[in-house]
């Protein structure tokens, strides 16, 4: 039988080695994290201050696994501009 797990909201405080991190959660506790084999395996890349969503099992609420990373939302402007745009160094 498979226990249920908690999923979390937090912030990523501190990278830690072997893949761990320290995570700020929303309720305002803190907790080491490891990456799971899923996010690993795809190579996602997770830095201080990205927010992701941690699953936590019952029996230790100190430790916890990142399954995802969400992505972070930006006002930038775009670097590459379309190329059907109106650009005036375009031959025409």
């Amino acid at each position: 039988m498979k226990e249920e797990l908690i999923e979390a909201r937090g912030k990523v405080v501190k990278l830690l080695p072997n893949a761990s991190f320290r995570v700020m959660l929303e309720n305002g506790s803190e907790m080491i994290a490891y990456t799971s084999g899923k996010v690993r395996k795809n190579k996602i890349r997770i830095l201080a201050g990205d927010e992701v969503l941690v699953q936590i099992t019952p029996y230790d609420p100190d430790r916890g696994r990142v399954v995802l990373r969400y992505k972070k939302e930006h006002n930038a402007t775009n670097k590459y501009p379309d190329p059907d745009s109106n650009n005036p160094n375009k031959d025409a």
